[in-house]
């Protein structure tokens, strides 16, 4: 994968917080986070995926080879690798499943990394990526090396799991981290780093959720669904005014939404394009914002080419204005 010209001093900016905020909820604390964290590996030969719209996936028979590029260009929304988004400090990934029927893509070596399966899960957006579930791995390796990091992840918009399935990548996952996962509870770094937990579970299923109580419940995800920075700023505040945030996590997204009539007058634009032309606008209004427990405050921030800028320094530096409330108090 690319690296962008963002640095990677933050890759242990939670261990480096001040004392004063190390019993902070961490709900309270800015957080930076990846909008479909996996895109960065999409595969230019699948198919579209069931879950989008009949006119697109009719496309998609009709002429694959130019619908998928063009549905590439627009679903990337990453690109840097899980370690790399890791290293420039970003703790929240938002990661969408689905179920792959490796029998209908032509892939021998697919076909061998199943052990005579014939079916796995893959990470997706519109349609799937290279990479099973077993690029976690790669995580749990980095957390490892930095033990006083928490990173969320959030798992959702899943297609065609059976249940089995579901209660597989449960398995998996727990397996995987083990004594690093932290229960539903009030969490504060000092604690985590005392309990040697790691990473909180966010499972958008409700029949899995009460079956397995070391995962949390689905973490509220605000996003404007639309391409105009200025839109998606209007939203988030209005959003604020109007709701309030949420008593735990949650997420404001900064990412763009194209629709048809985007793609369409523009041939040659791409998300990533459209992004990096957005962003100036985008980090302007993040530096606006506070953390901590008012109504109008942030926690976790979305992005996309989260790599590509200086996203997540913006948002981490959020938490410096949490320790001039703390000094008025």
């Amino acid at each position: 994968m690319e690296r962008g010209d963002a640095s990677s001093t933050n890759e242990d900016w939670m261990s480096q917080l001040p004392e004063e905020l190390w019993g902070t909820p961490l709900w309270d604390l800015a957080i930076p986070g990846s909008h479909d964290s996996m895109s960065y590996c999409l595969d230019t030969h699948s198919p579209v995926l069931g879950s989008e719209s009949f006119m697109l996936q009719f496309l998609d028979r009709l002429a694959p080879c130019i619908v998928r590029p063009c549905v590439y260009r627009w679903a990337t929304t990453q690109a840097w690798s899980i370690p790399d988004q890791l290293d420039a400090g970003i703790r929240f990934f938002d990661l969408r499943i689905a179920h792959k029927n490796i029998k209908n893509t032509f892939n021998t070596q697919d076909m061998l990394k199943t052990h005579n399966t014939d079916d796995t899960l893959y990470f997706a957006h519109a349609i799937y990526t290279l990479q099973t579930v077993k690029a976690l791995s790669t995580m749990a390796v980095w957390l490892e090396q930095h033990q006083k990091e928490v990173v969320i992840l959030s798992c959702s918009h899943f297609y065609l799991l059976t249940d089995s399935e579901h209660q597989a990548l449960v398995c998996y996952i727990t397996q995987l981290f083990k004594d690093k996962l932290c229960p539903p509870q009030t969490p504060y770094l000092s604690q985590c780093w005392d309990l040697g937990q790691q990473v909180i579970i966010s499972y958008d299923d409700e029949t899995i959720l009460h079956q397995h109580k070391e995962l949390w419940p689905k973490i509220p995800y605000w996003y404007a669904d639309s391409a105009d920075p200025k839109e998606v700023i209007s939203y988030l505040e209005e959003r604020q005014k109007a709701q309030g945030r949420a008593a735990h996590f949650f997420t404001s997204g900064l990412n763009l939404t194209e629709d048809t009539a985007v793609v369409v007058c523009n041939p040659c634009l791409t998300m990533r394009k459209l992004t990096m032309k957005s962003f100036s606008l985008l980090l302007d209004w993040v530096e606006k914002q506070t953390p901590g427990p008012n109504q109008t405050a942030v926690n976790i921030i979305c992005g996309d080419f989260v790599g590509l800028n200086h996203f997540a320094s913006v948002v981490i530096g959020l938490n410096k204005k949490l320790l001039k409330t703390e000094s008025h108090r």
